[in-house]
């Protein structure tokens, strides 16, 4: 009846036992723990911009624990770039995780960093990355806990004036960078802000390559749909 199964949810066990069991290629379009398409597109991406993955430096702020911190993390860790996580302590991504992503790192000539210093993790990237900081099916109630605690990893003009001239800014979105969606005027009305994870100047700037990111999705899912289905 169907040659493939894409599986978009929430616990990383499902999508594994569903492809034990399917008989069929299960792709892991997103789950709380990881978004291994979403890293392709953004490899691509950077490959594009700078002709290279190796020896990128590349530093994610923010709320590194969920499947976008993961999975960037694993993707540099194998493809030779250096991946900085920049976040509050217990945003960091779990350690047993980590530990496995800086033996890989260190086979193909990556580095795994953490830090709490924002300024000093951004410091000479090549790239900067932010995504949301309230994930799929987390309760509103956690967002003044988020926005407190994460408001100082904000990218700005002031974060990306510490990368290299030449740095990209790299989102998966949706991303939460004016008011002009329900959420966005919704926390404007409430805690004063005008933007979340990024601002908007530097959201719809020269160095933001978040559409390119976007259509790079399609041409790299058709790449593993080829690969699995042929």
């Amino acid at each position: 009846m169907y040659d493939g199964i894409e599986y978009r949810g929430f616990g990383q066990s499902v999508v594994e036992e569903l492809a034990k069991y399917a008989g069929v290629p299960v792709w892991n379009g997103l789950t709380t723990e990881f978004h291994p398409t979403q890293v392709l597109a953004d490899l691509l991406t950077i490959q594009e911009q700078f002709g290279k993955l190796k020896g990128i430096k590349m530093a994610y702020c923010g709320d590194a624990r969920f499947n976008m911190g993961n999975s960037l993390m694993v993707g540099c860790a194998k493809m030779g770039l250096d991946f900085v996580a920049c976040a509050p302590k217990k945003y960091f991504p779990q350690t047993e995780l980590t530990e496995t992503c800086k033996a890989l790192a260190k086979q193909s000539g990556g580095s795994i960093t953490q830090t709490e210093d924002i300024y000093a993790g951004v410091a000479d990237a090549d790239v900067i990355y932010t995504d949301v900081w309230v994930s799929m099916g987390e309760p509103a109630e956690v967002w003044a806990e988020r926005i407190q605690e994460l408001t100082p990893y904000q990218v700005n003009a002031a974060v990306m004036a510490k990368a290299k001239p030449g740095a990209i800014f790299l989102h998966c979105l949706p991303s939460f960078h004016d008011l002009n969606t329900a959420i966005g005027r919704e926390m404007g009305q409430k805690f004063g802000i005008s933007a979340m994870e990024v601002t908007d100047d530097v959201f719809e700037s020269p160095q933001s390559k978040v559409f390119e990111e976007a259509e790079n999705r399609m041409h790299t899912i058709k790449a593993v749909m080829a690969a699995t289905l042929a």
